[in-house]
């Protein structure tokens, strides 16, 4: 009884040792409860985004990923219809004020930019993941642990419940400049049919609702 007692003892610090470490942001609320949304209310979707240019939505991560030039926006879509969202065409795209157009980082590409932070991606192959067996990491595990939980992913949604996570944007060619512009999101489809295409402003309300067709 006393090793097994032992043992529990064990397995539940462990547990709380992994549980402090994992990322665990605040839960998200309604889509429409955000400043920036855009809601179709035929389709009975709201997608908001949440800029994390604040030190408030900033503190959800131990990383200070601004100063990597990465740009961290929560995504949050609520699913108030009676189909399930299905996200595997999901297409995002991230147009600054500066007309550039950038797609969400992979895992790759944030743990590169962690590795190297002031060298731009000129298309190189650069480091791979996995680590090579006895390399010694150039990047702590949290760090990677933390990134890799908080992106968003792309499960279904589920009728009336909201999913969220977050996108990361490479945009050391923009240092210096005004972030502003806006996220398209298309590829959305409830059962067979494909929802028409989000356009949320990223630094002003997107003014309410949006019909579609």
């Amino acid at each position: 009884m006393r090793a097994e007692r032992i043992a529990i003892c064990i397995a539940l610090l462990a547990t709380l040792l992994f549980s402090e470490k994992r990322f665990n942001p605040p839960p998200a609320a309604q889509a429409s409860t955000y400043p920036l949304h855009e809601t179709h209310n035929d389709e009975k979707v709201t997608i908001a985004v949440q800029p994390c240019d604040t030190p408030e939505t900033a503190k959800a991560f131990k990383t200070n990923y601004r100063g990597y030039a990465l740009y961290p926006v929560r995504l949050i879509i609520s699913n108030d219809g009676d189909s399930t969202l299905m996200l595997e065409d999901l297409q995002i795209e991230y147009i600054t004020a500066n007309r550039d157009k950038l797609q969400p980082a992979t895992d790759d590409d944030i743990y590169r930019r962690l590795v190297k932070p002031n060298k731009a991606d000129q298309g190189q192959p650069g480091i791979k993941l996995p680590i090579p067996i006895g390399k010694k990491q150039p990047i702590s595990s949290d760090m990677i642990e933390e990134y890799h939980t908080a992106q968003f992913q792309k499960v279904p949604i589920t009728p009336h419940s909201t999913n969220s996570g977050y996108l990361f944007f490479d945009v050391i060619d923009e240092r210096g400049a005004p972030l502003g512009g806006h996220l398209e999101i298309s590829g959305i489809k409830a059962g067979t049919k494909e929802l028409f295409y989000f356009d949320i402003p990223m630094d002003k309300p997107a003014g309410g609702a949006a019909n579609s067709n």
